[in-house]
């Protein structure tokens, strides 16, 4: 039996052109405003159906030069300072070389449907995309069940109504690394798709 064409359509992310980041598994020499870095490394897309929106999604890429701004941003609000802000410095390196991690913002008009915590019998399927169309799937996708305003305050792109999820995908192959142009994140179900896109200068 032949599977039916998706009803719904899928509208590209963002009405602008998402900024060029670098691919790259550097450490960053010079750290960035940590909402300039936060901005840079967030894609959002829409997936509309014939009367109303069906899906909204924010993600932002926990890249080095993410990870490197986050940590001096949580430790300048903890003021750290001395050997407790080289430790937490530290274990932001020590993150960089684990599981690539997305914070997936998910909101869906249908609230039954925004259920990727459940695994296979989500009604989402979500990989990662690397650059010869390979797809990796999942390690896990846990829902970030922080406190609200804690949310917010890393992710400026959660909204109301939105459930934040936090995505962990193996390294079974590189989608950072030195010559890489563009990594993907796609998101479907039975009902249609939207796909995120990082490209590289």
């Amino acid at each position: 039996m032949k599977r039916l064409l998706p009803a719904l359509l899928v509208v590209a992310a963002c009405a602008g052109v998402d900024p060029h980041v670098k691919l790259t598994e550097d450490w960053p020499a010079k750290v960035d405003d940590y909402e300039a870095v936060t901005a840079a490394w967030t894609r959002k897309t829409t997936m509309r159906g014939t009367y109303q929106e069906a899906l909204r999604v924010a993600a932002t890429f926990k890249s080095p030069s993410w990870r490197e701004a986050h940590a001096i941003k949580d430790a300048d609000a903890r003021q750290l300072v001395g050997d407790a802000r080289a430790q937490r410095l530290a274990q932001a390196q020590a993150e960089v070389a684990g599981p690539y991690e997305v914070e997936l913002l998910v909101t869906t008009w249908d609230r039954a449907e925004n259920d990727l915590d459940r695994g296979k019998k989500s009604a989402w399927h979500v990989v990662l995309v690397d650059e010869s169309d390979h797809e990796i799937e999942p390690l896990e996708i846990a829902r970030d069940k922080r406190p609200t305003l804690i949310v917010r305050a890393e992710f400026p792109a959660f909204e109301d109504f939105a459930i934040p999820y936090v995505v962990r995908f193996p390294r079974t192959t590189p989608v950072l690394g030195e010559g890489i142009q563009r990594v993907r994140l796609r998101m479907s179900s039975e009902r249609g798709g939207v796909q995120l896109i990082w490209q590289a200068p």
